[in-house]
């Protein structure tokens, strides 16, 4: 398997300066890397085991052109899963023999606005057909490329969030699901469970550190329509500290409450920046 890693998770925006605003309170850290180039501006925030680059276009170019099709189409939310990959020829030959073709490398260039420094990475897009609605990358990450520092924190770290948990993909056809991430990706399949108090079958694929939990809702009938990624879980080292943090900085908190995970406790953020489901994990102290 070459996959090691979630390496980021694409936002698509209409406002870059509004979000950046709202995600540097809800995650207490700032990007660590603002660009510029084919037609759009993106902020990137760092963590250990993954990024969020939040996106949005500024006029004429490949990339603007896709964000803003996305944002007619779809709107504000996540654009693409990025995976990482130590070896991007190997991983793109395996995949193509189980029926999931990609595009040719692209090499992405990113511009500072004020620095003119440049930051680049090498991409391939999995086709959508095989991929069932959902934007999915491969980024080449090779075992000695320099590592990006993390996201700048403000205020106290153990309020801030340290990471992503997982990345929450809807499904109407769980067993496709399954078979695209399991079996096609080789992400390791750690758990499936069936709840019908949550009225919903949950699948978790473990990558790195994090996860790619697949929801299906019991009530749909499974059908071939497209899935999509739909929420996303922070980690924070002191849930407590966050939720005063997160309620303090404007946003509208649930009370925390026990997690379906034992020892954990979680709070939901009821209005994150655009409009993503938006869950906070921490240890139950």
């Amino acid at each position: 398997m070459t996959i090691t890693a979630l390496d980021h998770i694409a936002l698509v925006v209409r406002d870059l300066d509004a979000t950046i605003d709202g995600y540097s309170r809800l995650l207490g850290r700032t990007p660590n890397w603002r660009g510029a180039d084919g037609g759009a501006h993106h902020a990137w925030y760092q963590f250990g085991n993954t990024a969020l680059d939040v996106i949005a276009p500024t006029g004429e170019g490949h990339t603007g052109s896709q964000v803003a099709r996305q944002l007619a189409e779809h709107g504000e939310g996540i654009w693409a899963l990025a995976f990482a990959t130590d070896d991007m020829t190997a991983e793109r030959r395996r995949i193509d023999r189980l029926s999931m073709p990609s595009s040719e490398p692209l090499p992405i260039r990113s511009t500072h606005p004020e620095t003119g420094e440049k930051r680049r990475w090498l991409t391939s897009v999995i086709s959508p057909a095989a991929s069932h609605g959902v934007n999915l990358f491969l980024i080449e990450q090779k075992p000695d490329a320099a590592i990006w520092p993390n996201s700048d924190v403000s205020g106290d770290e153990s309020a801030a969030v340290s990471g992503l948990d997982h990345v929450v993909v809807s499904t109407r056809h769980p067993n496709r699901a399954a078979a695209l991430y399991g079996a096609r990706l080789g992400l390791d399949f750690k758990l499936d469970r069936t709840n019908p108090d949550w009225g919903t079958r949950l699948m978790f694929f473990k990558v790195g550190d994090l996860v790619v939990e697949v929801a299906h809702r019991l009530k749909d009938e499974p059908n071939d329509d497209p899935d999509s990624p739909w929420g996303l879980t922070w980690r924070t080292p002191d849930i407590e500290a966050a939720h005063k943090r997160i309620a303090a900085a404007g946003f509208e908190v649930s009370e925390t409450r026990a997690g379906r995970k034992p020892g954990t406790r979680v709070f939901t953020i009821k209005n994150a920046p655009a409009g993503i489901p938006t869950l906070m994990i921490g240890a139950d102290q």
